[in-house]
């Protein structure tokens, strides 16, 4: 359950694709038995100077190359490109970069909710200690609240500079995303293709409702910018060609085939060979099936040119091997946490994943896409299908969620099963605000409309 974004081999010796059929193996090699599901949990932070609140570049003394190679101490392993560390690898997953610098670990396929919230505390507490050293802070939010894209550096990858490169020609927003946004994202098995379609579903129908419950992306270069998730906004003008709600997954006859269908018309970014990324922005997988693709011609693909090609689609749900939810803003370390619990409570449990697509069933392709509309600007205000509102939702669906974590039994040491995990979106469920209104009434209140204050009150 890891990204695809760090390479450093070129699987030469991968399987050459000849047949379209081949496409789905890596969906259908994904299904596993319930007692095999995982729980995978992604979540980024920015990282900032303590001293002038300024984005450290890599090479800098004190910059993210130096907080990579001080956190080896924990036992993390570097993973080189081109001469430069551009991750880490251990026993917790993988340590990356994102763009900007944005720190990002990646966890271990982990059991239970438990064992995630654990590897999310070791996590920080390691970057903490390096941090404190090095005069870095971390701070979790969905956005950079004051930043510039001219203010931000660029990290040594080379899948990055062809994204770069690529973004403004397809988007006015993408580099915004790639620059300025983190995420808390959960990675979930499936037994079959049709459990896969049922979570696939739930899960898209209902990512508006996660967004809401995480906004927190309400500023833009020092000022409010008119939405509660604004890292939301931004996938609306990225790339139409590889984001969205993905109407054809409510489709009758929905699977790994028609998954594979739309991601040969998303164009592609890259090829990995060598070591090195070839550019390949805009050119047309089909063609490379054929033979044909101008970045190497005469070439076929190999499958891991088709697993590299998955991760470079983003829908608001994301399938390779496993299912990746992705509508949620970055924030604090109870709100890691309670992510994956969501998802978990939701989908880990077959009652509760039927309760929960009785409840979106029978909503039209439409009114989905209009609460996807409305959520990053009106958050848990935004109408929700049927009537009520998206907070009036989000009780009956963390009803839900809970009721599934109950069911799965599983306890820590203490005895405690993983339902506490909902905890702090119960308490954003009762407030009817999303965490966006907190941030804004402290700027026009406590701060005086000083976003430095940001630095002091929320990070890590």
């Amino acid at each position: 359950m890891r990204e695809m974004s760090t390479r450093t081999a070129s699987d030469r010796h991968d399987p050459v694709i000849e047949h379209r059929d081949q496409l789905a193996a890596p969906m259908a090699d994904g299904e596993k038995p319930k007692e095999r599901w995982r729980i995978g949990t992604e979540h980024e932070k920015f990282v900032y100077r303590v001293s002038d609140h300024r984005a450290p570049s890599y090479d800098e003394p004190g910059g993210i190359h130096d907080l990579l190679m001080a956190l080896t101490r924990f036992g993390w392993e570097p993973v080189i490109e081109g001469g430069k560390v551009i991750a880490l690898a251990g026993s917790d997953g993988t340590v990356s970069l994102e763009p900007a610098g944005q720190l990002e670990l990646s966890g271990a396929p982990l059991e239970n909710l438990h064992q995630t919230c654990a590897e999310t505390g070791r996590h920080l507490k390691q970057v903490k200690e390096v941090g404190a050293e090095l005069g870095l802070g971390f701070l979790g939010l969905g956005m950079w609240p004051d930043k510039r894209r001219d203010e931000l550096p660029i990290m040594p990858k080379g899948r990055y500079r062809i994204m770069l490169d690529h973004m403004p020609r397809v988007g006015s927003l993408g580099l915004d995303m790639m620059l300025r946004t983190c995420t808390i994202q959960t990675n979930l098995d499936y037994a079959s293709e049709a459990d896969m379609v049922q979570k696939f579903r739930v899960s898209l129908a209902l990512q508006p409702l996660a967004t809401a419950l995480f906004a927190s992306s309400p500023f833009t270069e020092g000022r409010p910018n008119g939405y509660l998730s604004y890292r939301s906004h931004i996938w609306t003008d990225t790339d139409p060609a590889r984001t969205g709600m993905l109407p054809f997954v409510f489709e009758d006859g929905f699977g790994y085939d028609r998954y594979v269908d739309y991601m040969l018309d998303v164009p592609m970014y890259f090829v990995f060979r060598d070591g090195q990324y070839i550019d390949a922005a805009g050119q047309s997988f089909r063609d490379f099936l054929k033979g044909e693709l101008p970045a190497l011609p005469g070439e076929l693909p190999r499958l891991s040119d088709w697993t590299d090609h998955l991760s470079t689609a983003f829908p608001e749900v994301r399938l390779k091997s496993f299912l990746e939810m992705r509508g949620a803003d970055g924030g604090p370390w109870n709100r890691i946490c309670a992510l994956p619990a969501l998802w978990v409570g939701l989908l880990y449990d077959q009652d509760a994943l039927d309760a929960a697509w009785d409840l979106v069933k029978g909503w039209s392709i439409a009114e989905q896409q209009a609460l996807r509309d409305a959520v990053p600007r009106e958050g848990l205000d935004a109408p929700a299908p049927g009537g009520g509102t998206v907070g009036q939702l989000a009780h009956r669906v963390l009803d839900i969620a809970a009721a599934g974590l109950a069911a799965r039994g599983e306890v820590n040491s203490m005895g405690d099963n993983e339902v506490g995990f909902l905890e702090p979106l119960r308490r954003i469920a009762k407030s009817g605000r999303s965490p966006a209104h907190d941030l804004l009434d402290r700027y026009e209140d406590a701060w005086g409309h000083d976003l430095s204050r940001i630095y002091d009150e929320l990070s890590f």
